[in-house]
């Protein structure tokens, strides 16, 4: 059993205190209230994770780091008498009333507010009232309050309870003219018409419904979208040819000094991603003499191909990319590409060929694969919940309440360790096929630096979470890396990954909420201007996709964007296909740091459920360089389709 207390302790030091918390009476107050306890049933094993999770009625508990920012911010005394609009759960009610004399919290949902009375009596907590209500109009019959803390945000402060302040009260509220996108703000009511207004940062919170707030219909959403940023970034973004143009790739020749460009995709299975970072790493490659094509692919399978491209003979075993999701490297797009570069490589030395590696060299999907063939023949229960975690678990995943039907069995635990060991074993006979390839010392190298953790990484990512995306995103940096120390100082490299990799993740959910990091943003610091962050994006189409990890690839349809989305501002800009770089617009760039929901869709898809399964939020100009817009795309061409069509050499390594 999760031993709460030890969990509670470390969410106080590693996501409290080392991000800045410092007022000792707020991390006293955190350390005693048991989280686990105003959470939803099924989730207490994610309650001391620094994210929100949901409640009823469509809310959410809010995050600890927000509540423990929030309550500093209100500098409350012991003595003081505090009002909460927004109680949800009662989480944030329970830790004010250890700081304050009287709390008194306001939630709209009569059900949410009846539940969050009986949790902070079940506590003891008996300077805690809750009742329901409008919280915009506040509570007049308990005030003046020396704080008013808001837990959703506003198009603006309400005047009602700016009033109900003490001289020198403190509100803290989330505001914005967005419901998704607000500035957190602390308001001090210095005399009886006078108040002083300070900007601590960028927040997200859910909408603050009522008399003085947003409408309880949230279609009227897409009514208060900015008009005027869809028309500045109409004027803003450069058009693009067709992707058969050669003049293509002519707007992308601004990235040509960079020592590394890293192209990005909204999903892993889209056809115009693939053909325009093989259009700008063709340019790339021919005439500014970037030798290495670094991608997402796992380091053995990625080796074939290295040897097709650079003419070397095949050293026998498996064809590449066999396991899920095979449409990801395995399609018409990427042979496209491969063939290519084999012609450009022909007749050219070692040194002045280019390159195909993967950085994803731990094999994931293949480990994967083991981890859920070994469960299939020992524990089909323990299968079903790694299937589950595994389709469910990305850092873009807004809905715990879809990881939390995996709770971990007895059986999936006790597995831990044999499938670590069929890891290991599954890892070993792989690297003894990629072969040195002319590159002995390198691979040895690399074979080395894997070998040494493949252990830690395959039990970390056994149990998934924040620690296995990072311990891959950094080891895919680290060979990107080793890659670029090894060419030189005028090595450069082509990076193809997801947004979600290629994205600074600082500027995002994932970095934010989660603690993950992202190749991109680890190029950033270390090789600042020298690095060239370029996303990709789209509002409808097609796509390939599973529903399921391990799934049947399917053809779905990509909805439209949301109202509330970055996306759907590009969409409504009325451009089909066009590059926006940030740093040639800096009022559009601004204007679009602002944090909206982004879609991301891997290599599963499931549009019934999207705004939790494919929607986290981010400041797209910070989180890139640029970004790559086409309106409307296709799903890739599965390779199977198309085999005999192109009539691939025979020393083709796909094997078909």
């Amino acid at each position: 059993m999760l031993d709460y207390e030890h969990a509670r302790r470390r969410m106080v030091e590693r996501h409290l205190a080392r991000r800045g918390i410092a007022d000792a009476r707020v991390l006293k107050a955190m350390d005693a209230v048991p989280r686990e306890t105003f959470v939803e049933e099924g989730f207490e094993e994610f309650a001391y994770e620094d994210s929100p999770l949901p409640i009823a009625e469509g809310q959410t508990i809010s995050q600890p780091y927000i509540v423990a920012r929030m309550a500093e911010a209100a500098e409350i005394e012991k003595t003081d008498t505090v009002l909460e609009v927004g109680a949800g759960s009662g989480y944030a009610a329970a830790v004010l009333s250890h700081l304050a004399r009287r709390v008194f919290a306001i939630e709209r949902h009569a059900a949410l507010a009846e539940r969050a009375a009986a949790r902070l009596a079940g506590l003891g907590l008996r300077n805690a009232e809750v009742r329901a209500g409008d919280g915009t109009k506040g509570w007049p019959e308990k005030a003046p309050f020396d704080a008013i803390l808001v837990s959703a945000g506003g198009p603006a402060a309400p005047a009602a309870l700016k009033a109900q302040l003490e001289i020198g009260g403190r509100l803290i509220i989330p505001v914005g003219r967005q419901e998704r996108s607000q500035r957190l703000l602390r308001i001090t009511r210095l005399a009886a018409d006078r108040y002083e207004e300070e900007d601590l940062g960028g927040v997200f919170f859910v909408p603050l419904v009522g008399e003085a707030g947003w409408s309880e219909h949230p279609e009227e959403a897409g009514v208060r979208l900015r008009q005027r940023l869809p028309e500045r970034i109409a004027d803003a973004g450069e058009d693009l040819p067709s992707l058969d143009d050669p003049a293509f790739a002519d707007a992308f020749e601004r990235f040509a000094d960079r020592r590394v460009v890293l192209l990005g995709e909204a999903s892993h299975g889209t056809s115009e991603f693939y053909r325009a970072r093989a259009a700008v790493t063709r340019r790339l490659v021919e005439r500014h003499g970037f030798t290495i094509v670094a991608v997402e692919a796992d380091w053995p399978d990625a080796a074939a191909i290295d040897r097709f491209v650079r003419g070397r003979e095949e050293t026998g075993g498996e064809p590449p990319f066999r396991r899920f999701p095979t449409w990801m490297w395995r399609n018409g797009e990427v042979v496209a590409f491969v063939t290519w570069l084999r012609s450009h490589n022909a007749g050219r030395r070692d040194g002045a060929q280019t390159g195909f590696y993967g950085l994803d060299i731990y094999n994931m999907r293949a480990s994967i694969a083991a981890v859920l063939a070994y469960l299939d023949a020992t524990d089909p229960d323990a299968a079903d919940v790694a299937r589950e975690r595994y389709g469910c678990l990305t850092p873009w995943q807004n809905a715990p309440d879809t990881y939390g039907r995996a709770v971990l069995t007895a059986g999936y635990r006790t597995c831990e360790d044999a499938v670590v060991r069929q890891c290991r074993e599954l890892l070993r006979r792989a690297l003894e096929k990629t072969g040195d390839g002319g590159d002995a010392l390198f691979d040895a190298a690399q074979n080395a630096r894997l070998v040494a953790s493949a252990e830690r990484y395959y039990r970390i990512m056994y149990y998934g979470g924040a620690d296995a995306w990072n311990l891959r995103d950094r080891h895919m940096f680290e060979t990107l890396d080793h890659l670029l120390e090894r060419a030189g100082p005028q090595g450069k490299a082509v990076v193809w990954a997801h947004n979600s990799h290629v994205g600074d993740a600082r500027h995002t959910d994932m970095g934010e909420v989660r603690g993950e990091l992202s190749i991109g943003q680890l190029c950033r610091e270390k090789y600042g201007s020298g690095a060239a962050l370029i996303g990709f994006g789209t509002d409808r189409g097609t796509v390939a996709a599973a529903t399921d990890w391990d799934g049947e690839m399917e053809i779905k349809a990509v909805r439209p964007s949301r109202e509330d989305s970055v996306e759907r501002c590009f969409h409504l800009s009325g451009k089909r296909r066009f590059l926006l770089d940030f740093a040639g617009h800096p009022p559009v760039a601004e204007a679009l740091a602002a944090r909206r929901l982004e879609r991301f869709i891997g290599v599963i898809y499931r549009p019934e459920s999207e705004l939790a399964s494919h929607y986290a939020n981010a400041g797209l100009s910070r989180q890139f360089d640029a970004y790559v817009w086409f309106d409307e795309t296709r799903a890739v061409t599965p390779l199977a389709a198309n085999a005999q069509k192109d009539r691939m050499p025979d020393t083709f390594p796909f094997g078909l």
